[in-house]
């Protein structure tokens, strides 16, 4: 057979070995934007460990990392060879290398660093790109922090634990270890969502702050990290009574805690990651916060890790557009680039202004959480669950659109794309579905009228700029002064809050080209249901070029 059968052209390179920081525009802008507003100071040594995350994530190693820990899922180890009750997760190597990573790049210690939830977050952005699965108990031991914050004696024993950087595998008693990882257990079979019908019994011990926990998760994340935050009924009527508590995997005397792992779920992605349904029967556990007061005290963690479900999206959509890019400069049909063909331009410019907003209203976010101040709490209160639902939604359908953009080649398994695929759906589900997410935007509303105040105000900052947003506000206002049937229209009501933030950002913070293509397509109604249906007359190779990874 001829060699030159053989010979592979009109194939890109692969896309290894870049820096996933350095070489993203927005999240770069992004970061010295809110650094240079709040602690410039910080500005050198934050592009400098930023940089640092960025090239690992783009690195031979950590590609190979990430596709061994998903071609090789966790293992539930129920029993030793002699028949004792272990509950074990086996994990592959690689799923402790990126574990590793991360905690030792400080991607769960925000709360007591200066501008740590902005260099968090955009760490967290970063390394996701690598393997999406490992960031579960990365973002829950980060989301712990300030449900345990409620307890002083607890936080002080715990929190140095979830915070280091330090990663050690293994049960062990959490005071034997240079740092610990922290899971949730809230929903139960007969519950789901709905929390309050939780059924799992807590009985007191005569030590105070000290309980037995009988019951059942019917999904419990990250089933072989240290320790849990779990809710239970503490009364005995099951009324009023559910209540937060944590509970250890290994007991300060090194016996293992009752913790039973009944079995592993079968996932459609995610599939590096563990989430097992657990029984308690007996428990030791020790009450966070004042019983009877568990969602109030849980409900911190659930907010931090709803942030983590923006930032997560915003990274797949990233990774998604970038393998978009980089194929189609290297690829060429009908006597041009692909990148060059008018109408794949317009696909790319679209995927990218997606990518754009997603990133900058994240990056947002994670800024009023450093700031802290009375008004951007009542701001997040609003925006959070705002852009949870929307950012979150949109994953999909930009993930598949840039598989399509590599044709065949993206349906395969080798090229990555299938893997983010299958991960896309996931954070709209995690810690509360699109109705969740919807109806708690409702409740701020109509409960803590300051919510709404900060974020007009928010979105007040970029008025006059431009003729579509403006309209798009005083619609959105419109709709909420429409009380008749609000619950049903929840969905189409937090979609245009969503937006309209989104494009006050991209107005104030953004190119001119990038802001008029939003304002146009999102909130003018010069756009189609699917990506690539930009107007034509808008600068979209600009919005290409901004998106490719040339550093």
């Amino acid at each position: 057979m001829a060699a030159t059968t053989h010979t592979v052209t009109n194939q890109p390179p692969p896309l290894v070995g870049y820096d996933v920081y350095g070489t993203d525009q927005t999240l770069r802008e992004g970061v010295e934007r809110h650094l240079t507003a709040s602690a410039p100071e910080l500005l050198g040594e934050v592009r400098e460990e930023l940089s640092e995350l960025g090239r690992a994530a783009g690195s031979a190693q950590a590609q190979r990392w990430g596709a061994l820990a998903n071609e090789n899922p966790p293992k539930l180890r129920t029993h030793d060879r002699y028949g004792h009750r272990i509950d074990e997760v086996e994990f592959h190597p690689a799923w402790h290398r990126l574990l590793g990573h991360a905690v030792g790049a400080g991607l769960t210690d925000a709360w007591g660093r200066p501008a740590g939830h902005l260099r968090r977050a955009a760490g967290f952005f970063v390394w996701s790109q690598a393997e999406a699965g490992h960031g579960c108990p990365v973002s829950m031991t980060h989301a712990a922090v300030p449900a345990l914050r409620t307890d002083p004696e607890l936080a002080a024993e715990w929190e140095p634990r979830l915070t280091s950087h330090v990663y050690e595998e293994g049960l062990r008693p959490a005071a034997q270890k240079g740092g610990v990882l922290f899971g949730m257990g809230m929903t139960e079979k007969q519950g789901g969502s709905d929390v309050r019908a939780n059924t799992t019994a807590a009985k007191p011990l005569d030590a105070a702050g000290e309980y037995l926990l009988t019951g059942h998760k019917w999904f419990c994340s990250a089933p072989m990290s240290d320790g849990f935050l779990v809710l239970a009924q503490a009364s005995p009527s099951g009324k009023e009574g559910l209540t937060c508590f944590l509970v250890p995997r290994v007991l300060e005397d090194g016996t293992h805690n009752v913790f039973a792992i009944q079995r592993l779920k079968d996932k459609l992605g995610n599939r590096s990651n563990a989430s097992g349904e657990v029984e308690f029967d007996g428990t030791w556990a020790r009450r966070v916060g004042e019983e009877g007061r568990g969602v109030r005290t849980i409900i911190g963690m659930v907010a931090a890790t709803r942030l983590d479900c923006v930032l997560g999206s915003a990274a797949q959509m990233r990774q998604a557009l970038t393998q978009a890019v980089h194929h189609t400069e290297h690829r060429s049909a009908f006597g041009a680039r692909l990148i060059e063909q008018p109408l794949m331009r317009n696909v790319l410019a679209d995927l990218a202004l997606e990518s754009e907003a997603a990133t900058t209203l994240g990056l947002r976010l994670a800024a009023a959480y450093d700031a802290g101040t009375e008004q951007e709490r009542a701001f997040l209160r609003i925006a959070v669950p705002a852009a949870k639902y929307w950012v979150t939604k949109r994953c999909t359908p930009m993930v598949a659109e840039a598989l399509e953009c590599l044709g065949g080649n993206g349906y395969v398994e080798e090229s990555g794309l299938p893997r983010l695929l299958r991960e896309s759906p996931l954070n709209s589900i995690w810690e509360g579905s699109g109705n969740v997410q919807a109806l708690d935007v409702l409740r701020a509303l109509q409960r803590e009228p300051q919510a709404l105040n900060a974020f007009l105000q928010e979105v007040g900052l970029a008025r006059g700029a431009d003729h579509r947003l403006d309209s798009a506000i005083k619609g959105l206002l419109t709709e909420l002064a429409d009380l008749e049937g609000i619950e049903a229209r929840a969905r189409r009501v937090v979609e245009r809050i969503a937006l309209v933030l989104q494009g006050s950002l991209l107005v104030r913070w953004a190119p001119p080209e990038v802001a008029d293509a939003f304002c146009a397509s999102r909130l003018g109604g010069d756009g189609g249901a699917a990506f690539g249906t930009l107007p034509h007359s808008l600068n979209l190779g600009a919005l290409v070029e901004r998106a490719r990874i040339a550093g």
